[in-house]
């Protein structure tokens, strides 16, 4: 037996997806909020969605000379459509009916309310593992 035995995946925790009612404008027949499921992103993922979302600054007063800024907002929102799972945020049919062609442009479209959509954010930001919202790391590093 393996000194590493424990470490194997077969003992790794399989994490289970989640369900969550994000807009009380989206209903049942009875009126209730309908629930949106969610899946979790593995750390790979996430760089990815991170990568994707640094830009280039020019440093004011150095010619030449660039930082990385991540464009949090951005990242948010590509880590809140990746852990969707329904509404498949993808289905061009269901991008349609709200005349859209992108899955970020139907998370903005359905979910249009600015309090249930920042609720969404910090609920996704705890079902991925981060303790603080991003914003809340990024405003604590400030200060």
């Amino acid at each position: 037996m393996s000194k590493f035995s424990q470490f194997m995946k077969a003992n790794k925790i399989e994490k289970k997806n989640a369900c969550y009612a994000v807009t009380k404008s989206l209903c049942d027949k009875d009126g209730n909020p309908l629930n949106w499921e969610f899946q979790h992103i593995t750390s790979k993922e996430n760089e990815t969605l991170r990568d994707e979302c640094i830009i280039e600054v020019p440093i004011t007063g150095k010619p030449h000379q660039y930082r990385q800024k991540l464009q949090s907002g951005k990242y948010i929102q590509k880590m809140i459509v990746a852990s969707i799972v329904v509404p498949n945020l993808f289905d061009e049919e269901l991008q349609d009916s709200y005349g859209v062609k992108k899955p970020e442009d139907l998370l903005m479209a359905m979910v249009d309310d600015p309090g249930e959509y920042n609720e969404l954010a910090v609920f996704v930001q705890q079902f991925q593992g981060f303790d603080l919202s991003f914003e809340e790391k990024v405003n604590e590093a400030k200060n």
